[in-house]
């Protein structure tokens, strides 16, 4: 999608969006439909609908997604904000380790595998507790 063909969208229009048949959320002022991604989320629909309809920015670079991830999620992008509900971003800091070169960092060995068991246990308990 270039910028000739960017489709703009207000703040407004997206809130509408914000329920499992119909799932919008704006990530870096680019507005994204992830309803079909829904039942295909490592973390569970849940956390996604949990953001529905609105800015999902801050929640999606706590969390540290991968590179693999911010591609996957360009295949879900329709356009972005207009001008005058664009959010400014203050100093965007990536949340990253830094790494000794030629050193092991057993932080950053730990941190995914740590990531996958805990999204598991989640999604086990919820499924145990809502069932």
């Amino acid at each position: 999608m270039d910028e000739a063909e960017t489709k703009k969208y207000t703040l407004e229009e997206v809130k509408k969006h914000n329920q499992a048949g119909s799932s919008w959320l704006v990530i870096d002022n680019k507005v994204y439909d992830v309803t079909k991604f829904l039942d295909e989320h490592p973390g569970g629909e849940e956390v996604l609908l949990e953001q529905a309809g609105g800015d999902a920015t801050e929640s999606f670079e706590d969390v540290g997604h991968s590179s693999d991830a911010r591609e996957l999620l360009l295949t879900y992008l329709i356009g972005e904000l207009v001008d005058e509900d664009k959010i400014q971003v203050k100093g965007k800091e990536k949340k990253t380790i830094p790494l000794e070169e030629n050193k092991s960092n057993w932080m950053n060995s730990l941190t995914l595998p740590a990531a996958a068991v805990a999204v598991l246990i989640s999604v086990a308990a919820y499924k145990y507790f809502h069932t």
